[in-house]
């Protein structure tokens, strides 16, 4: 029987599998914030909010990697969708945490850097890949 849904259930269970690597980073985080901040402390309410943020943050970001499975799907297009759920699951996340602040300017900025970066990052995972395939086509065909 075939699934009706094989792209949901694949990035539902990527999201579940790698989930609980966001609260383990923003463990780190404080950690060593607790270690560099004289007097570093937070309330119970900014470490719950924090944890449920950074795991939807990393449930969102295991789970759009299935983007570029969709066949039918082009690379503009998958990359379009994977840009627009990351980024609203970061600002989202940022905001409400007050990780950065709500300002027209501040915003703008984290924009600006979070499309760039997402944009060097799919080039060098592109470069690489095509780097490798060739190489792999290469050596079949020796």
């Amino acid at each position: 029987m075939k699934e009706k849904h094989p792209y949901a259930v694949a990035f539902l269970h990527r999201g579940m599998l790698f989930g609980g690597l966001g609260p383990l980073v923003l463990g780190i985080v404080y950690w060593i914030l607790g270690f560099s901040i004289e007097g570093f402390s937070l309330a119970g309410s900014e470490v719950c909010s924090g944890i449920v943020s950074t795991y939807l943050i990393a449930f969102v970001h295991a789970g759009t990697s299935v983007f570029h499975e969709v066949e039918h799907w082009s690379l503009p297009r998958w990359m379009f969708y994977q840009l627009g759920a990351l980024y609203l699951v970061y600002t989202l996340a940022y905001l409400i945490n007050d990780w950065i602040p709500f300002e027209p300017l501040v915003l703008l900025l984290y924009t600006v850097g979070f499309v760039i970066l997402y944009f060097s990052i799919c080039l060098s995972v592109i470069l690489c890949t095509k780097r490798v395939e060739k190489r792999l086509n290469e050596r079949l065909g020796q």
